[in-house]
């Protein structure tokens, strides 16, 4: 029977989080379908099923983190699931992996054991089963060689029997919260492990109740919210953050926007936006800057020979990945248009792997299609440097004319925002970058890259 496993999502990358399925036990999946999400500390991935069955058992609930390489779940390819089918392992149960423990992966479950088996089973588990009526054969092992756990006994109970409040498992200080304020376990949200109440779930709930409003929503960080959450207070502490801003006039790149941007879109099936020409502008001006194009190694400098640009990408507000476009110092303006509209799409539709974020040497976040005026960005870990590139709008400037006179023009105008690290980088360095990215952004020949 086919088996599916936990992915090796990029070179560094040894375990993996499975975080939903979007399959149950017993029903059918297509080859290539997603079948569940995996986490890491880079990215969020949809895996596609391997084969197309029916899903037989899932031996990895979600929440679960395991090796690569461990067996997630098994599919049937008979038509009608006519195969042995294994026990499902239930969310809640604990996984005797080893992993983290440095032993070996996951071991094969067996299925129930049956009353020849019963000799192997520890006094507690004896106890539990004796305390419950349960044979041995009544209860799915997810221990070496199925071997029936603790776990296995308790996860058993807990989803053949309606739980009522006083058999939910809370702590007696929970319980205690409960009942001083007249709840029940079912009217407060759980953000602990497996949705379990917690006390401050209860204070935050009997707060709701006393101020005569129950819409407050507790909302779990997500694994990659977490993580980004992580990262960017890890960067505040770690980088000497400072900010540098220069107004750029977009009129040139407008321009070849406004005469070009129809065609470009027919043909490419996306709009021509203004990060493309940032991108480009910036990899050029990094060519000469290239201590902006480097990361902070041991008590040294590592400047990069090649720019691998990454872009922060919005997840609908869930969290940021930074996919990165690699060597894009060889990209042409309409080359880093796609590709940068790839990278994107991968990272809203979860199809990136961790190689598609990993080993950035410098980065652009754009939030400018919002109408900013200006971002304060925070450097992604070990760069040196961030660049924000805001809201472009039309605005009144004073030009040169034909004869050397001053004019008053309307003009598209925006600001461009540096975050480097001061340890490294002094203001005047960073200031001679971003008057060399003004100006191959207002002077450079756009149209003949289309």
């Amino acid at each position: 029977m086919p088996k599916v496993t936990m992915p090796q999502l990029g070179e560094t990358v040894a375990e993996g989080t499975v975080t939903k399925w979007f399959r149950s036990v017993g029903e059918t999946v297509d080859k290539g379908e997603a079948l569940f999400e995996v986490s890491t500390d880079k990215v969020d991935t949809e895996i596609p099923a391997p084969v197309g069955g029916t899903l037989t058992a899932i031996l990895v609930p979600a929440g679960q983190t395991v090796d690569v390489g461990t067996t997630l779940a098994l599919i049937d390819e008979e038509p009608e699931g006519t195969g042995d089918v294994a026990p499902r392992v239930r969310p809640g149960a604990r996984l005797d992996t080893g992993a983290r423990a440095g032993g070996s992966p996951l071991a094969s479950t067996k299925g129930r054991v049956d009353g020849a088996g019963a000799e192997r089973l520890s006094p507690v588990v004896r106890r539990l089963l004796t305390e419950h009526h349960l044979e041995p054969g009544d209860v799915v092992g997810t221990g070496p060689a199925g071997r029936i756990t603790r776990e296995d006994v308790l996860a058993h109970v807990a989803a053949s029997t309606s739980t009522p409040d006083d058999e939910v498992a809370v702590s007696p200080v929970v319980r205690r919260l409960l009942r001083e304020h007249g709840l029940r376990v079912s009217d407060v949200t759980g953000t602990g492990p497996g949705g379990r109440v917690q006390r401050r779930d209860v204070e935050a709930a009997a707060a709701a109740l006393a101020t005569g409003s129950r819409a407050n929503e507790v909302l779990p960080f997500s694994t990659i919210r977490r993580l980004t959450a992580e990262h960017m207070v890890r960067s505040k502490a770690t980088s000497a953050h400072t900010l540098m801003v220069r107004e750029i006039d977009y009129e040139n790149v407008e321009r070849v926007r406004r005469r070009h941007g129809p065609s470009f879109k027919e043909r490419e099936g996306h709009s021509l936006t203004y990060l493309p020409f940032n991108a480009v502008a910036t990899v050029q001006a990094l060519g000469e800057f290239p201590h902006l194009n480097a990361s902070v190694g041991e008590d040294a400098l590592v400047v990069h020979g090649a720019v691998n640009l990454g872009i922060a990408v919005d997840l609908d507000g869930q969290g940021l990945v930074v996919p990165v476009v690699r060597d894009a110092a060889a990209l042409s303006l309409r080359e880093m248009a796609t590709r940068v509209r790839a990278l994107a799409t991968g990272a809203r539709s979860k199809r990136l792997t961790v190689d598609d974020v990993s080993q950035g040497t410098f980065t652009i976040t754009n939030p400018g299609p919002y109408g900013t005026l200006m971002t304060g960005a925070i450097i992604n870990q070990p760069q040196v440097a961030i660049l924000a590139t805001d809201g472009v709008s039309r605005k009144p400037v004073v030009v040169t004319g034909v004869d050397g006179e001053e004019l008053i023009a309307i003009h598209s105008i925006g600001l461009v925002a540096l975050t480097f690290d001061h340890r490294v980088i002094d203001g005047a360095y960073a200031a001679r970058f971003l008057a060399r990215l003004a100006e191959i952004l207002e002077t450079r020949d756009w149209a003949d890259e289309l």
